[in-house]
């Protein structure tokens, strides 16, 4: 090869390697922080420790001493070694829109935050964000959605008391299951929703832990045994939409159903979830039983949360 050949292969691989490092650092600085390679990976392991079966199919939450379990028409107030201590079946006192459903719950000062609408055959409406006392178990006030968010449905709700939001989901697929929605823990003003990219389906529970929405997915198909999922998402404050990342597959429970709300209890380092077996769940609600089962049964399962 000649000099000169050699030297003109030699600067034009310097110009594209150049180039390349310049688009490198273009991309970096695009890069969306929520697409960190290291946050694609699950944050932490989780084990099964036992489950509890208990009074509700819908939610579970703790704080400091306490745990609440929701059903559909119930709230139902533990005990940290699940004794029940305290029910309300007749919840639905006070309301000015006519609601016959609560989904996943949360608690954030003694007060449990409830979703709360009119739920059939897998339509919801007048959807509304209720407070209710953590000692009684009654209603204290309550303040409906945004109709102009287009949440069709709420499937669960959370507390972030980093940023003084509330978050709900919808189970309702389509665009109202596409969206996280925000208001403002405070005054009650809706805030926005956000956008999920690579959304999972089927979304049933949420809850926050440093810095991170969880989310529970009823999207296995109990008919074929497949498990339900756990996912993980943040919000940025300046921006529109979250990237959703696969957390945990459950594949450990009794049997595979339908998989509900879920909760952090700090106390312990446990993530609770909430899972109901035996009924066949079409359009959302329950529909006869499979083989072996003559009632559905709600259990609680506990896993422990240890550092990958």
């Amino acid at each position: 090869m000649g000099k000169r050949l050699f030297s003109l292969i030699l600067s034009l691989l310097v110009l594209a390697s150049l180039s390349c490092r310049a688009f490198a650092r273009e991309m970096g600085a695009q890069q969306r922080p929520e697409d960190d390679p290291a946050d694609m990976l699950p944050l932490h392991a989780y084990t099964l420790t036992g489950s509890v079966e208990v009074a509700g199919r819908q939610g579970v939450c703790a704080e400091n001493a306490c745990y609440w379990v929701s059903g559909s028409a119930s709230l139902a107030k533990y005990d940290k070694n699940w004794n029940l201590l305290l029910k309300n079946e007749d919840p639905f006192r006070g309301y000015e829109r006519e609601v016959n459903h609560i989904a996943d719950i949360d608690v954030y000062e003694n007060e449990l935050y409830i979703g709360a609408e009119y739920f059939m055959d897998g339509v919801g409406k007048n959807i509304q964000i209720a407070v209710y006392d953590g000692d009684t178990l009654e209603l204290k006030r309550s303040f409906p959605f945004a109709e102009e968010s287009g949440q069709l449905e709420c499937s669960g709700i959370a507390v972030d008391p980093d940023t003084k939001s509330v978050w709900m989901c919808s189970w309702v697929g389509e665009e109202s299951g596409r969206y996280l929605y925000r208001y403002d823990l405070e005054t009650g003003a809706y805030r926005g929703k956000v956008h999920l990219q690579m959304p999972p389906q089927w979304l049933q529970g949420i809850a926050y832990c440093d810095g991170w929405l969880y989310l529970t997915a009823d999207d296995g198909n109990a008919d074929d045994k497949e498990p339900d999922h756990l996912y993980r998402t943040r919000v940025p404050d300046d921006r529109s939409y979250c990237t959703v990342v696969l957390e945990r597959t459950f594949d450990d429970v009794t049997r595979q159903g339908e998989i509900e709300g879920l909760t952090f209890d700090k106390e312990t380092g446990s993530l609770l979830v909430l899972y109901n077996r035996g009924a066949r769940i079409i359009l959302g609600m329950p529909r006869g039983f499979y083989e072996g089962y003559d009632r559905e049964i709600s259990e609680v399962f506990v896993y422990s949360i240890s550092a990958r």
